[in-house]
């Protein structure tokens, strides 16, 4: 890896475009490196994780209503949208905007944690629509998705956006582009200017991520991914972008970031270095908030050995002491009543680390749709429960979250219930049982078992096998078999939701 130092332009001064992280991204997506074989792996893993989560929500209404946007703008080629038949095809940009809603809806995909946060199975529904649209091969998309990756996550390593309330999906934006560069094979020229312009229009608050989070949570990374086709589009038709766009004296470091004196060290792989930061990411075997996924599978270790826990009446306290991120964005640290509010949305509760303990120690389980049902939230003994757990700041997990040392970097923390008794009970867990150091790290058979317990309900037993048995052959895909990499629901499935008119 090469370590690109970012630095806002002095005014008056001219930023060369060799120097410029833009032109970097660039370079990176149009460089031809061989394809690392795990992380070809890996991005069949996540293809299948995907269509997993996807399948699970076509139901719920946002996604309804992002697909039946998609659906008013049919189109040939086209791509395919989730839960339509294969052979019904629409403008890319608006499947891959139905699909990005579907895949993100549940909260239930791939991470990554660093200097910020991401979702880098984000990049994927756009890449696959353009794939599909484009005619490509599965090789040309296998290249695209690990490009993405890599540079969503090198950019997730380097720049925080959270720390000045811009949501994360500005590195999504560009990364989208990038892939679809290195896809499409185009020219460093052409994706320097889709770079500058995705992360121009990406660039948004982290108010959707707050106070009584709303729709939008599933809907702003599908945005970006549009908004990244469409940059793409203008960028080969020969349209440019502000420039510099990060290092401009009115660019997005200067004024949305850390300013004029700002200093990033961004590593990016060097000429002919295959791209691997794909396999720096990790999955979530629940559906909630990735900070969440190792207090749920604690709260299950502890329902077990302690089944007293579970009774409000014998709970005095329940102190989580975890990492600064996870007290002040899903903890009692963010100050928000909405997560101790029974009656709050779903997209609420899956960024509410007392009320998921609180549920996953009564169940012993979690569940994408009974752990946040409303009767679920609002049963008596677990609002008492639920109320009794707080969240503190411990430096040493706040360290160990932004370690750089894979090993050492935990995203959980360390829980003290005190019992009415005076008992005391204490435990801590580092990662979630699925990750990679964990106590069953997730390999491909739990990818597929994942996929088939969430289709099962939406899609027919032939459809699931079929789509399995393209998205294994990913590397091999012809371009007529593209479409294939879609799910249909079953017959008359989608029928149950109907969805208000808009102006489409």
């Amino acid at each position: 890896m090469k370590m690109h130092e970012v630095r806002v332009q002095q005014r008056g001064a001219e930023l060369e475009r060799a120097n410029q992280l833009a032109w970097r991204i660039a370079e990176v997506a149009a460089d031809n490196a061989p394809i690392d074989p795990e992380a070809a792996e890996m991005a069949v893993n996540r293809v299948i994780d995907n269509a997993a989560v996807a399948a699970a929500s076509l139901l719920r209404p946002p996604v309804a209503a992002a697909r039946a946007q998609a659906l008013t703008h049919p189109y040939r080629p086209g791509s395919t949208v989730f839960g339509e038949p294969e052979g019904r095809r629409y403008s890319p940009e608006w499947a891959a905007w139905a699909n990005g809603v579907a895949v993100r809806e549940l909260d239930f995909h791939d991470t990554f944690l660093a200097a910020e946060y991401s979702h880098p199975g984000d990049n994927i529904p756009a890449l696959v629509a353009v794939a599909q649209h484009k005619q490509v091969t599965g090789a040309d998309l296998l290249r695209g998705i690990v490009t993405a990756y890599e540079i969503q996550v090198d950019l997730v390593k380097a720049i925080s956006l959270h720390a000045h309330k811009i949501d994360h999906v500005a590195h999504l934006g560009p990364s989208v582009a990038a892939g679809l560069g290195a896809m499409l094979r185009l020219d460093p020229e052409t994706i320097y200017q889709a770079v500058g312009q995705a992360l121009h229009v990406t660039t948004a608050t982290r108010q959707s991520r707050k106070g009584a989070i709303s729709s939008w949570k599933a809907y702003a990374p599908a945005w970006a991914g549009k908004a990244a086709i469409e940059a793409v589009d203008r960028a080969m038709r020969g349209q440019g972008a502000p420039s510099p766009i990060y290092e401009g004296e009115d660019g997005v470091i200067a004024w949305l970031l850390d300013g004029p004196d700002a200093a990033y060290t961004v590593p990016l792989p060097g000429a002919g270095e295959p791209k691997r930061a794909i396999l720096d990411t990790y999955t979530k075997e629940h559906s909630a908030e990735y900070q969440a996924q190792a207090w749920i599978d604690l709260a299950r270790k502890l329902r077990t050995l302690y089944p007293q826990v579970t009774d409000p009446a014998r709970v005095e306290s329940i102190i989580i002491a975890t990492s600064h991120h996870t007290h002040n964005v899903i903890g009692s640290g963010a100050g928000d009543p909405q997560k101790y509010d029974p009656k709050a949305s779903r997209e609420t509760l899956d960024h509410s680390i007392p009320y998921i303990f609180a549920v996953a120690l009564q169940d012993g389980t979690w569940d994408h749709v009974d752990s946040y049902a409303p009767e679920r939230a609002g049963r008596p003994d677990t609002v008492e429960l639920w109320r009794k757990i707080t969240t503190i700041e411990d430096p040493e997990w706040t360290r160990r979250y932004h370690s750089n040392d894979p090993v050492e970097k935990a995203f959980g923390g360390r829980v003290e219930i005190q019992m009415v008794d005076g008992t005391l009970i204490e435990d801590e867990i580092a990662v979630a049982d699925a990750h990679p150091l964990g106590a069953r790290p997730f390999a491909r058979a739990d990818y597929v078992g994942k996929f088939k317990k969430l289709a099962a309900p939406a899609l027919e037993t032939a459809e699931i096998e079929r789509f399995l048995g393209v998205a294994e052959r990913l590397d091999l895909l012809e371009p007529t078999e593209l479409p294939g990499l879609t799910i249909q629901a079953k017959p008359g499935y989608l029928d149950s939701i109907q969805v208000p008119e808009g102006i489409f």
